[in-house]
């Protein structure tokens, strides 16, 4: 694996970018380490041949590299004894019109955003896709787990790319992130698109009964899945049409490849965000904001969408899509990118046009 800086590089922001290049088709190694970090090992992918998540990862991963995508690790300036490191796709040239794309909890970056790709890059976008921390090859020994410590993250690992503005495309929590970041660098960030993603809930929600779980705990136990059945319920209530038939031999072949790493991080990751949440603490981001949300949403409500709308005002807008759940981005995925692409095609004063309600079909 080839060692070279980050074309374009921040002033001053030691960041060292490696450029992965491995066979199309093979599943990516890890990021090698460099003396002295304290990295979590990660657990050894199985063979392909024997393991159904495994392939799929794999073919995932031939999709972003036929898209014309290559894999980077950004290794971040840290506090000393610590060490962070963000994964992530990106094309291997300047990007055009770079937009950025933050997944929700579930699997790696690769299995939410690879029906997009080719779409977006058709319409002049350029796709950078990063594992958050505590996902995919992302990792970080320092023990901050809040969204600003995300965002914060990610920002440097975009400076370290080069990259100086862009659009913000957040998915569930991939939005809580997203959000963060429109907030905190409203230089960098242009526009932002929220999918599915409840920014504006608070804790009380929880025991108010708003949604499916009463309490922090609950909601870890359904979002970072340890067992069959709590993939079963959690695929139930994230489509709308979910799989028929769910062997338990398919689910702990996933939870093996896919979701065992990192468990304890990710619970902290829940805990932090909605731990004494509060609207009222909600800054208000003042870039053109469109709204996507699963009409049968049953993680994240729809008084959530109409919440944030109400929170943004004028500079937002709403797209309702219909016979879609949580996971409207991979149930409704063409539609949604269509919503996507056409919010980034407008002229800049008509894209924060507010008020108005589009049903997709």
């Amino acid at each position: 694996m080839a060692t070279t800086p980050a074309e374009e590089q921040a002033p001053g922001l030691p960041t060292t970018t490696h450029s992965e290049e491995p066979a199309p088709g093979l599943p990516l190694p890890p990021p090698k380490g460099l003396a002295g970090d304290q990295q979590q090992p990660r657990r050894r992918r199985p063979c392909v041949l024997l393991s159904f998540a495994a392939a799929r990862d794999c073919l995932l991963r031939g999709r972003f590299l036929s898209a014309g995508l290559r894999p980077f690790s950004v290794r971040l300036p840290s506090p000393a004894g610590t060490s962070t490191v963000v994964h992530l796709w990106a094309p291997p040239r300047p990007a055009r019109r770079p937009v950025l794309l933050l997944h929700g909890f579930g699997a790696s970056a690769t299995w939410q955003w690879a029906p997009y790709l080719r779409s977006l890059l058709a319409a002049g976008l350029d796709p950078i896709v990063p594992d958050l921390l505590f996902f995919g090859a992302s990792s970080s020994t320092v023990p901050d787990r809040s969204d600003t410590f995300q965002a914060r993250t990610v920002k440097a690992a975009m400076d370290g790319m080069g990259v100086r503005r862009f659009a913000v495309v957040g998915v569930s929590y991939g939005g809580f992130v997203g959000y963060r970041m429109a907030a905190m660098y409203p230089e960098a960030v242009e526009r932002v698109v929220l999918v599915s993603s409840g920014v504006c809930l608070e804790e009380g929600d929880l025991a108010a009964g708003l949604f499916p779980v009463a309490d922090v705990g609950e909601a870890a136990e359904l979002l970072v899945p340890r067992r069959p059945a709590e993939v079963r319920r959690l695929v139930k209530l994230t489509f709308v049409r979910p799989p028929p038939i769910m062997p338990s031999c398919f689910l702990k072949d996933y939870i093996n490849v896919m979701g065992s790493d990192h468990l304890e991080e990710k619970t902290e990751l829940l805990h932090a965000l909605i731990n004494d949440r509060k609207l009222s603490d909600l800054p208000k981001i003042n870039q053109p904001t469109l709204i996507i949300w699963g009409e049968q949403d049953q993680v994240f409500p729809m008084e959530l969408a109409h919440r944030l709308e109400r929170h943004l005002g004028e500079n937002s807008r709403l797209v309702v899509v219909k016979n879609a759940g949580h996971a409207a981005n991979l149930e409704k995925s063409k539609e949604v990118c269509k919503s996507i692409i056409d919010f980034f095609q407008e002229p800049a004063p008509s894209a924060s046009i507010g008020g108005k309600e589009v049903k997709l079909q």
